[in-house]
């Protein structure tokens, strides 16, 4: 075979490019004429589909309290009609208020008339004054002359200018006549306002049988369906709460600044500055209007204008900065951009009104794209959660030749982690999805292009981030590239990962499997060489490889790095039959084989999960429970079967570690008679082997996702015990922080869990600490979120 055949990837030279799935025209007509009929349905359906939208949304609002009257006892009517006429004597009470406000300031606006025109007359002096623009204007002014007198057409004659305007006198109308008028134009808002009145008494009282007709209207999958009622029933209604907290908090400093200024009408202008606040980015900016323009009429000076502008500025950025983040939290719902385009695009349908309604409809639309698979396009466009994952955006800027912005990602991504992880989690993806497309759809540039970015990339990261290795350490481990340039590049990343480790390690091209080959790879001082490959079917080439090596250095250790490894290879003792030490599968897995091959005693210390610092008050906490004599034991079996029922896993445990022993103090019916007599005994597992004592070491869920891959736990004797291949535990933490033990669920086969299965383990872990302590033991933080992509968002609660 010859060099440049060994690099190509492992498929025909002649594999056919998949053609381009045509368009489906038909499918895309039928899209668009319902999104035409849709919005004209908004449009011209307005009058009755804004009073129905309205009460929904008031509705989310005031369920919390009529819930929350409905639990003490109170019948589910009388706590609607409770906080209907409580609301109502608010907003009665406020417009009453108000109504006073604006009635005594529009009889005082006319003496300001005197202090508005002295300050114009002053800012018109200032501007006619001589200034450094002043030939510029005399200059634009001529010359505006100049093209009024030759546009001047002739003067016409009288015969010529044709008949002359005649203006008509309308007779005096009847006050009948305008008494109806008037009653006629206010009658339709009041009707309006009726309607929603009417509305929001039925939703809060029909609560219930609502979400079922919506149920069986959405129709599908119900687990599916309620998981979207629910969220944009919970994200609304606190939507709704925090902003109208969050406009309370700038509305009453608003209204006692203005005040202390003596502004005229401060509790109207802070009532209007919280109401506007509603109205995204547009509403604080008209609400500041107001009450600036009224400071300018009143003060004959600048003192009024200057301390109002610095309270609406101090307010914003108290706002803006502590509120918002301290009531909404670091989760973001809809972008920026979203956000606008929703404003304009109900403000174009329905007036003010929707642009008031833009952001609470937008939540649903975006709270529906995550919920129903058809519709997930709408969370792609109004979510401002990224729409490519990162490995896809650092690959997508490489076949853009934009290595300098893939650089700027992979930064960012280092400083929320570790160049080891970034190397793990993105750089290898890159690789794969490279590896993928390398026949498929890249053309000869596109290959070039994430060729040399990466290098670019690694370069950079290398000069970053320098490993503290004396220059003079002989590498102990050399990586050699199995065969594409896929597999140079991953090693050029583990080789940096193994160095930031405290490893000393080279890297080498990849190169053909010949003798000739073999014999001129430099492998001087190392005892390990970890050969990788990118290919899926890397069995045989690997084989030949490992088969050279050992012929010409008997004592070395080889490790594969299968990135795309078949699970028939990852079984057993399968990377015996290869010739092969080790067989490893991520970058993370290699670096801790590594480790245990070069230094296998330090690593082994290094494994071990080191105790708490307030280990003996830990253990006292433990003892005083008394559940280690047995108390509540019956209990925290239904616990621990309740877990793996809930989580469908093979078993669950809880686990409670003493000083020396860790105590299984709880096990799920599925554990009965396997390991115990008769299924009541409590097993006891000495600490050093107990995979839960890591979870007490650190205070943390731990997810093992394949403890055949994780060589801190592949040779524990309580894995091999249970024959488990999937771990997760959560700290059972007192109310007072301490961590007494685990709740664990476990399997035969490797899994992961998403963030909301982890939360959902966490608080299953607070139920049993309560159970154990007999306290409520402290809430659990729930899993951060992906980064927003965009650089300004909607702060909408979970």
């Amino acid at each position: 075979m010859s060099p440049i055949a060994s690099q190509l990837p492992d498929q025909p030279s002649n594999f056919p490019k998949p053609d381009a799935q045509p368009i489906d025209v038909v499918r895309i007509a039928a899209t668009l004429v319902s999104a035409a009929v849709i919005i004209a349905a908004l449009y011209y359906g307005q009058d009755v589909l804004i009073p129905l939208v309205c009460a929904f949304l008031i509705s989310f609002a005031l369920n919390p309290p009529v819930a929350w009257l409905s639990r003490r006892g109170v019948p589910r009517i009388v706590s609607v009609i409770a906080v209907m006429i409580m609301i109502v004597a608010v907003l009665a009470s406020m417009v009453g208020v108000l109504g006073s406000q604006l009635r005594s300031l529009s009889q005082e606006l006319p003496t300001y008339q005197w202090t508005i025109r002295t300050k114009l007359a002053d800012l018109r002096a200032q501007l006619k004054a001589p200034g450094f623009l002043e030939g510029a204007l005399q200059t634009v002014e001529t010359v505006q002359k100049e093209v009024k007198a030759n546009d001047k057409p002739p003067a016409a004659t009288a015969a010529e200018a044709g008949p002359q305007r005649v203006e008509i006198v309308p007779t005096p109308r009847d006050p009948f006549e305008t008494a109806m008028e008037w009653l006629q134009s206010s009658l339709e808002p009041m009707a309006k306002i009726g309607i929603v009145f009417v509305f929001v008494f039925l939703a809060l009282l029909d609560r219930s049988d609502l979400r079922d007709r919506l149920l069986r209207m959405l129709g599908g999958n119900l687990h599916r369906s309620t998981d979207a009622i629910e969220e944009a029933g919970k994200r609304i209604s606190k939507y709704l709460l925090m902003q109208l907290i969050v406009n309370m908090t700038y509305g009453i400093p608003m209204a006692l600044g203005l005040y202390m200024i003596g502004v005229p009408g401060a509790l109207l202008w802070g009532t209007v500055a919280a109401v506007m606040r509603f109205v995204p980015y547009v509403g604080p900016m008209l609400s500041a209007i107001f009450p600036i323009g009224l400071a300018f009429a009143v003060d004959p000076g600048w003192n009024m204008v200057l301390w109002t502008v610095a309270l609406i500025v101090v307010l914003e950025v108290v706002s803006n900065n502590i509120v918002e983040p301290m009531l909404y939290g670091t989760s973001t719902g809809l972008s920026a951009m979203s956000l606008i385009a929703s404003a304009t695009f109900w403000t174009a349908l329905w007036g003010p009104i929707g642009l008031i309604l833009a952001t609470p409809l937008t939540v649903c639309l975006l709270v529906i794209g995550r919920n129903i698979p058809q519709l997930q396009f709408l969370d792609t466009m109004l979510g401002s959660l990224p729409a490519l994952d990162l490995p896809t955006r650092v690959y997508q800027r490489l076949l853009a030749d934009d290595a300098e912005e893939a650089i700027d990602i992979a930064t960012i991504a280092i400083e929320e982690s570790s160049p080891q992880e970034f190397y793990n989690d993105v750089g290898l993806e890159v690789l794969r999805l490279a590896s993928d497309d390398h026949l498929r759809h890249a053309t000869a540039e596109h290959r070039l292009r994430v060729a040399t970015g990466m290098d670019e990339l690694l370069d950079e990261l290398r000069e970053e981030y320098p490993a503290e290795i004396p220059a003079d350490a002989k590498p102990r481990v050399v990586c050699i590239g199995g065969k594409w340039e896929a597999d140079t590049i991953s090693c050029e990343m583990l080789c940096h990962a193994l160095a930031l480790d405290g490893i000393p390690a080279v890297y080498r091209p990849a190169t053909t499997v010949s003798a000739a080959s073999v014999a001129k790879l430099d492998l001087e001082g190392a005892d390990t060489v970890c050969v990788t490959y990118f290919s899926s079917s890397p069995a045989m080439p690997a084989r030949h490889f490992c088969r050279r090596l050992r012929r010409r250095w008997p004592n070395l250790r080889i490790v594969l790095a299968l990135w795309n490894a078949p699970p028939e290879l990852l079984v057993g003792d399968a990377h015996e039959a290869l010739g092969a030490d080790e067989v490893v599968t991520s970058i993370e897995e290699a670096i801790r084989r590594l480790h245990r091959i070069v230094a296998p005693e330090a690593a082994e210390e290094a494994q071990k999960a080191e105790a708490p610092e307030n280990d003996e008050e830990r253990v006292a906490a433990l003892h005083a429970t008394g559940v280690l004599s047995g108390s509540a034991r019956e209990d925290l079996d239904a616990a621990a079967t309740r877990a793996a029922d809930v989580f469908t896993a093979g078993f669950a445990v809880i686990s409670a570690i003493d000083k020396d022993q860790e105590f299984i103090v709880g096990q799920s019916k599925q554990l009965a008679g396997s390991l115990t007599k008769d299924g009541t005994d409590m097993i006891v597992i000495p600490r050093t082997d107990a995979v839960c004592d890591h979870v007490v070491s650190t205070g943390e869920t731990l997810v093992i996702e394949d403890t055949e891959r994780d060589p801190r736990f592949a040779e524990n004797p309580t894995i091999k015990l249970w024959n488990a291949r999937f771990y997760a535990g959560a700290p059972l933490r007192t109310a007072d922080g301490k961590v007494l033990g685990a709740m664990c669920i476990l399997g035969t086969e490797p899994r992961t869990l998403d963030d909301r299965e982890l939360e959902i383990l966490e608080t299953m872990a607070a139920d049993v600490a309560a159970i154990i302590t007999g306290d409520e033991a402290g809430a659990t933080e729930p899993p951060e979120r992906a980064d927003s992509s965009a650089t300004l968002g909607q702060p909408v609660p979970d």
